[in-house]
């Protein structure tokens, strides 16, 4: 088990926090009700959507399905992914972030594969994901000279989100700031492997 122990507990703290809140979402608040936690920036804002990250759609029934089970093979995926970084002692940082996306879309799975069941509202694998957090830090008009969208009201930023999806983002924009230091011993290994190549 040596190597597993901080990516499980990455991966369990994600899903706990995540199911939390959205189980207290579900059972404390109405659609579209709302609270204000940071004046008129940061609301707690109770949707749900059918489909990917940050409200995406994938529309009908066969979507829905289609979607989940996709969901099932992509994570089974990563799963793998992350047991072979672990094996091969890659980049602790870099375990941790693959940790971070394999939680968040496990978390997301959850719910669209069970929650329908759970909540009774729709069958297994049908189930509708939970999303809460909303950012509406900017607020205005564009200017009327702005093409296409002069005079039309903007937001930044507009998506409602769940944890598991801030978990998936966070672990994907690490890797990408991250990924010279990350495969910097795996690419001079590389490197050396070549070199002992020519030699011979």
């Amino acid at each position: 088990m040596k190597g597993y122990t901080k990516p499980l507990i990455v991966i369990l703290l994600v899903l706990i926090a995540d199911q939390a809140l959205k189980t207290w979402i579900k059972t404390h608040m109405y659609l579209q009700q709302e609270y204000k936690v940071i004046g008129n920036w940061f609301i707690i804002h109770f949707t749900e959507n059918n489909g990917m990250a940050f409200g995406l759609e994938f529309g009908g029934e066969f979507g829905k399905l289609a979607l989940s089970i996709f969901r099932i093979i992509a994570v089974a995926g990563i799963g793998y992914g992350l047991h072979y970084l672990i094996k091969r002692k890659y980049h602790r940082g870099l375990i941790i972030n693959v940790a971070l996306i394999f939680a968040g879309a496990l978390g997301n799975i959850i719910d669209s594969v069970f929650y329908g069941v759970i909540y009774k509202y729709e069958s297994l694998f049908h189930g509708r994901v939970v999303d809460m957090l909303y950012f509406p830090i900017l607020r205005g008009t564009f200017p009327s000279w702005v093409p296409v969208w002069g005079g039309e009201p903007f937001e930044f930023f507009r998506p409602v989100f769940n944890l598991a999806d801030a978990s998936i983002s966070i672990g994907v924009i690490a890797i990408l700031l991250f990924q010279k230091r990350y495969f910097k011993e795996e690419i001079r290994d590389e490197i050396g492997i070549n070199n002992e190549s020519v030699e011979d």
